[in-house]
């Protein structure tokens, strides 16, 4: 008989983004390996780990990350800002290949002055 585990398992989180400018909004560039942000109702704190299966616009691929919480957007947020979680993408090669596929998609939306989810 095994001992169960004392952590926690991450939370599954799923995520399909449909148009460019979804993914500008939700796309965190700032963060070492990149990230993606992703609205939820539920609470989670900084470090948490989480599974995201994220889906990008005109692709019918499920990406999973197995990433970290690295921003929190509280509900009732200034600035009419979603409530949601920011996810720190892993230093792995999966997602290294996912953040440029992103950027690629992005292309020349990135680095521009529009807001986004987090900044």
């Amino acid at each position: 008989m095994s001992t169960p585990s004392t952590a926690p398992r991450p939370s599954v989180m799923q995520l399909a983004i449909k148009e460019k400018a979804a993914l500008y909004a939700a796309y965190i560039p700032f963060f070492t390996e990149g990230g993606i942000f992703v609205p939820t109702n539920r609470e989670y704190r900084l470090g948490d780990d989480v599974y995201v299966l994220l889906t990008l616009p005109d692709d019918t691929q499920r990406y999973p990350v197995a990433g970290r919480v690295a921003w929190v957007t509280p509900a009732r947020a200034g600035g009419n800002r979603t409530q949601g979680v920011g996810i720190h993408f892993p230093k792995d090669e999966k997602s290294r290949q996912l953040r440029l596929k992103i950027e690629e998609i992005l292309g020349t939306a990135l680095g521009s002055d529009r807001s986004t989810q987090t900044l």
